[in-house]
Order: C-alpha cells, then sequence, then structure tokens
C-alpha cells in the first residue's frame, strides 16, 4: 500500500497513482521496458534485489 495519499477508484492502486502525474508517462514506460526488457540482469537476481529493496522499505514480501 502507497504512503502517499491515493485517490479512491476502480482501478489497481498503481494506476490509480500513475494517473496523478501523466506527464511521466513516456518515462515511466521506458523505465519499465528498460528493466523488463532490456536488462542483462537475469531474471532471478532482479527478483532478489527487488525483495531486498522492499524489505529495507519495510514492506510485506
Amino acid at each position: 500500500m502507497a504512503r502517499i495519499h491515493v485517490p479512491d477508484g476502480e482501478s489497481k492502486e498503481a494506476s490509480r497513482i500513475w494517473q496523478m502525474v501523466p506527464h511521466m508517462a513516456g518515462a515511466i514506460a521506458a523505465m519499465s521496458k528498460a528493466v523488463y526488457e532490456d536488462s542483462s540482469l537475469p531474471v532471478r537476481e532482479r527478483e532478489v534485489a527487488r525483495m531486498r529493496i522492499a524489505q529495507l522499505n519495510k514492506c510485506d514480501v
């Protein structure tokens, strides 16, 4: 769950967050593509890194 106020709505929380800053859509898409499609890091290592980042941010893993 986000630590910022997210407007209520029918769509998923992540979608509602990005709707708050539509001018960032291009940059967000480029970052996602780089992380998930262009990365040289193997999938398992990338997911372990994501889990560790979540732990450091006190998110449930």
